[in-house]
């Protein structure tokens, strides 16, 4: 259940992008026009007859083509509404006291309700022109349903109304009716509705000259005439222009303009919507406007990735080069060498396949240290391991299960010296990390520092999509942060600490999630520098299953947000704390959590281009993106001494590892926006990771000093 709601939202992005499509005719659209063909079994009435044709009737009775009454103009517009041109044409009927008939499609009223609404409001008519203007002679009969009910969908969300009118898309006159379009107007007839055509047109889509379409529309008689012109599909100056001339004209001959029912002498086309079909369409027309809208937001969103993109990524290029060719120099130093010895803190619960390869790797160690493995409660004797390995500089500390902030805290207390490391129970060190971890603590201002954290389990295809994340998305962001003095957080995997700067703070916090984020912001706000010490390595292991990564990515989002909130402070605070609430709290919110909650935008507009185009432009725009990641990621690889063979399911990664972090943010923002709580969640660990070099063979201590 817990992917449910962030997926829902993910797929209801997505749908409402179709939608979009669909309105626009990006997709179903058929431009397909059938040439006239026989007329064999089009009625010989029908083909002599009036432009309306009815074939309403019951079976036994003929189809009939009326005429509209002597001295009644009707004028009629197609594929309307329009937002320039629809306004214009209702103020020049307005202004001439005519009516007239709008043939609107689906897609066109779905997008402007309002100028429907505006067209029954001031007295005019409404007809069906199909949703999205296919030749209906191509189409099934369930294709012309479709066609019908979202036409009609469309108007009753935005007018309240059905109607009984409809003209074909591509239509001419009643003897222009050919074998392929008749079986569409009776089956039309079936369904009760009247076929309208025109007796002349006015051919104002060729834009010929507002003259000549005056002379193409005016009757050359006195009889009644169906006049057909446009509201939409181009520029309509010279429509708007000739009716200023035509109706004031015609209306001085004495012809009237009215409602296609009215000039028939029947009853109005239009029935009102009521209920649940009401709401059912006002329902369509929201999601509409939605969907219509969402791609401008989305546009915006775009750039604003696509500006994150090249300055994360620039910033991140240029700073790790600066960094390591600052700390790479030759003779670089952070201060007097640090050879005193110092405090490694194992805070472990039920870590029983992975505590001995921990301590092992310890005891390799070419720096002195104190090892104190603080045991939060184990069930599975976890503690009993490590005692007895016996290891003289090796103490264990028993507690109750309190959680990993009490259990680190307990363990400062019973720390001797004024250096404490933090680490993992999963987590091994090489032979020289603890070494290379403490040297910038020669630098007095230095209160922390993070160390390197790697992947240990990266054979499997999720432990590869996770050892790029640490070596691109998490040290060389530690490069930039150290370099812009704004280090985030020191990983619980690997970090160190000054004593007393860990008293001065009130040692770790249970406030939040991600106790790692939160003691690290407060040595920034207690005016200490915060390092990376690239060369300490650490090797930890990475969760092995979908479900354990979000777990573990869940706890790590959300106490972040928690974090930044804790310390939100500072923003307005002076000294080191407001330089790092004006400074380190906007990156870190951009980089942590806006980005990354933007980035599948990338992908969103990938999958929208293909279906609806331009999908060249699409998929270069991708790949330049996708280009920019694989040059940091081979960058970050090659100053991390990696092999640049792991990249090959970087393109992978990209792909569906962004979505299931994007999912994953969005599932701890909204825990954080409905006040929810998120427990700490533990996971299931292997111990397949040990420090590179160890002795082939070598047995795992578990099994050298079996519990019992």
């Amino acid at each position: 259940m817990r992917y449910l709601l962030p997926s829902l939202l993910l797929v209801a992005l997505m749908a409402m992008l179709m939608l979009r499509g669909y309105v626009h005719s990006e997709i179903e659209s058929d431009q397909r026009i059938r040439e006239s063909i026989d007329q064999t079994t089009v009625p010989q009435n029908i083909l002599d007859g009036g432009p309306v044709i009815d074939a309403t009737k019951p079976k036994e009775k003929e189809p009939e083509a009326r005429y509209v009454r002597d001295k009644h103009v009707v004028i009629t517009f197609d594929d309307g509404p329009d937002p320039t041109w629809t306004p214009r044409v209702l103020d020049k009927l307005k202004q001439y006291d005519a009516k007239g008939v709008f043939f609107v499609t689906g897609t066109m009223a779905t997008r402007y309700p309002d100028l429907v609404k505006r067209i029954v409001e001031e007295g005019h008519e409404l007809g069906l022109h199909t949703f999205n203007h296919p030749d209906l002679s191509y189409k099934t009969r369930d294709g012309i349903d479709w066609q019908f009910s979202q036409n009609q969908l469309a108007i009753a969300g935005a007018a309240g109304v059905h109607t009984s009118l409809f003209r074909p898309p591509y239509s001419s006159t009643s003897s222009a009716m050919d074998d392929a379009s008749w079986p569409v107007a009776k089956y039309v007839g079936e369904l009760g509705y009247l076929t309208v055509v025109n007796d002349t047109d006015s051919e104002d889509w060729k834009r010929p000259g507002v003259k000549e379409i005056i002379k193409r529309a005016t009757p050359k008689t006195t009889k009644g005439t169906i006049v057909l012109m446009h509201d939409s599909g181009g520029d309509r100056s010279q429509t708007v222009a000739a009716l200023d001339k035509f109706l004031p004209d015609m209306q001085k001959r004495g012809f009237k303009f009215t409602n296609l029912t009215e000039a028939l002498g029947a009853p109005s086309a239009h029935t009102e919507v009521t209920g649940l079909d009401l709401w059912k369409s006002k329902a369509f027309i929201a999601a509409i406007y939605v969907s219509d809208h969402i791609t401008d937001v989305l546009t915006v969103g775009l750039a604003i990735v696509g500006s994150l993109v090249i300055a994360r990524f620039g910033l991140m290029l240029i700073l790790s080069f600066a960094h390591a060719r600052k700390v790479r120099k030759r003779g670089f130093r952070w201060g007097p060498q640090v050879t005193r010895p110092v405090t490694v803190l194992v805070p472990a619960y039920n870590e029983r396949e992975c505590i001995a390869n921990t301590v092992r790797s310890l005891m390799s160690s070419d720096h002195p240290i104190e090892v104190i493995v603080i045991d939060d409660g184990s069930t599975d004797g976890t503690a009993d391991i490590v005692e007895r390995m016996r290891i003289p500089n090796v103490r264990v500390v028993r507690q109750q299960n309190s959680g990993k902030p009490a259990a680190l805290n307990n363990g400062i207390r019973h720390a001797r010296y004024d250096i404490i490391v933090m680490m993992d129970g999963d987590t091994v060190f090489e032979p020289s990390t603890v070494r290379e971890l403490v040297q910038p603590f020669g630098n007095p201002r230095v209160g922390a520092v993070a160390g390197n954290a790697k992947v240990g389990n990266r054979d499997s295809l999720i432990g590869a999509w996770q050892h790029i994340e640490y070596v691109m998305g998490f040290n060389l962001d530690r490069r930039l942060y150290d370099m812009l003095g704004i280090m985030p957080t020191i990983p619980g995997a690997i970090g160190a600490f000054r004593a007393d700067a860990l008293h001065r703070v009130g040692g770790m916090s249970e406030d939040t999630l991600a106790e790692d984020t939160d003691i690290t912001m407060a040595f920034h706000r207690d005016g200490w520098k915060v390092v990376y010490a690239e060369d300490a390595r650490a090797w930890t292991e990475a969760p092995e299953s979908v479900q354990q990564l979000w777990s573990q990515r869940y706890r790590w989002s959300y106490g972040t947000m928690q974090a930044i909130w804790k310390h939100r402070r500072a923003f307005i605070e002076k000294g080191p704390s407001g330089r790092f609430g004006r400074i380190g709290l906007p990156v870190v919110s951009l980089f942590m959590i806006v980005f990354p909650l933007l980035a599948p935008l990338i992908d969103i507009f990938l999958i929208y281009g293909l279906v609806f185009g331009p999908t060249g432009k699409t998929v270069v725009a991708w790949f330049g993106v996708l280009m920019l990641q694989v040059v940091c990621a081979a960058y970050a690889f090659r100053l991390d001494k990696e092999k640049m063979t792991h990249l090959i399911s970087f393109p992978l990664q990209q792909i569906l590892y962004r979505q299931i972090m994007y999912v994953v943010l969005l599932q701890s923002w909204i825990t954080a926006l409905t006040g929810g709580r998120l427990r700490w969640q533990k996971l299931r660990r292997t111990g397949v990771v040990e420090a590179p070099g160890a002795l082939p063979g070598q047995r795992r201590e578990e099994e050298r000093w079996p519990v019992g």
